[in-house]
């Protein structure tokens, strides 16, 4: 199918490829799939109830860990609808339009986890390093405008780039390599000149996902600079404590990132399904293992947990 894209003719549509290669096992794939997204929102949707029902976890890093979960919420909802129709209906053709709006969804909470990530890498700067301004510094107010500033940054950056891709020409096959909508998925099959996208979107991944790692890098340089000067050898092991869950959640967004961003770039010679395994593990493992994490690492989540579902007595 071909791709038609002036004001006379339908609207462009695109083809979900999906799993190429592997359509016989199609059946099969969709039960990790499925069981990856029921595990995601039902471990998010519980950490967000623990966290509203317990007023003891009332605190600015929990308000954060909700902001998080808010996000893998969003990031699964987002490849939900497409990924799911592929597998089961192999229903695979998306509209421009739906395919856009998807895109932006999808790059949006990407940039937004990234966001709220650097968020409570701060949180913890300040618990560890300022313990004494921790309560003045972040109250309600302002941690409300941290995850206003992280939204409306996540969606300006953005906005411009589903805007951009609605004047290109589509002219050739318009299969894309996923079972949902990537920006240079479909920048690929623009036979407009795309150079404005490619450089675009460049320095966006360099002015967000960049940069918020190296003040992550930062922040926690100067934690590890803090715990080492505290003579009592406990008190360093309960002040690192305290961190382990967010540098686990970290690494979870970020190898995975860097794993896609390494194999887009070196790994041309590989299997498609290699590529779009990867795609699909960078979208889904962070929503999926966070709330595991703080489920395991967290006490007053775990001890929340138990106490929601009655468990508490058995343990």
């Amino acid at each position: 199918m071909f791709v038609w894209n002036n004001s006379n003719a339908s609207e462009t549509i695109f083809i979900l490829k999906g799993f190429p290669g592997l359509e016989s096992v199609q059946s099969w794939l969709s039960v990790p799939f499925c069981l990856a997204y029921l595990v995601a929102l039902i471990g998010n949707i519980t950490i967000l109830s623990v966290i509203w029902e317990e007023s003891s976890l009332h605190q600015p890093m929990y308000y954060f860990l909700s902001i998080l979960a808010l996000t893998d919420l969003g990031m699964s909802m987002s490849t939900l609808p497409t990924m799911l129709t592929v597998l089961w209906l192999d229903a695979r053709e998306i509209r421009a339009t739906a395919c856009y709006a998807q895109l932006f969804f999808i790059h949006t909470f990407t940039f937004l986890e990234s966001s709220v990530l650097l968020a409570m890498a701060f949180d913890r700067f300040v618990a560890i390093c300022r313990p004494l301004h921790y309560s003045t510094m972040l109250t309600d107010s302002v941690i409300g405008k941290i995850g206003l500033a992280c939204l409306l940054r996540s969606m300006g950056v953005v906005l411009p780039t589903p805007l951009l891709l609605r004047r290109y020409r589509y002219c050739r096959v318009n299969a894309l390599s996923h079972a949902f909508c990537l920006h240079q998925d479909v920048l690929r099959l623009s036979c407009s000149s795309a150079r404005i996208n490619s450089i675009y979107g460049l320095c966006v991944v360099i002015a967000t996902l960049g940069v918020d790692s190296v003040f992550i890098l930062i922040s926690y340089s100067l934690i590890l600079n803090a715990v080492l000067s505290i003579a009592s050898p406990e008190e360093r092991l309960k002040a690192l404590n305290t961190c382990v869950s967010h540098v686990c959640v970290v690494l979870i967004f970020f190898v995975p990132v860097i794993g896609v961003s390494m194999v887009h770039r070196f790994g041309k010679h590989l299997s498609p399904v290699v590529h779009v395994l990867m795609a699909d593990i960078y979208l889904l493992l962070p929503p999926v293992l966070n709330p595991v994490v703080y489920s395991v690492r967290t006490k007053q989540i775990r001890l929340g947990i138990l106490r929601k579902f009655r468990l508490s007595r058995r343990f």
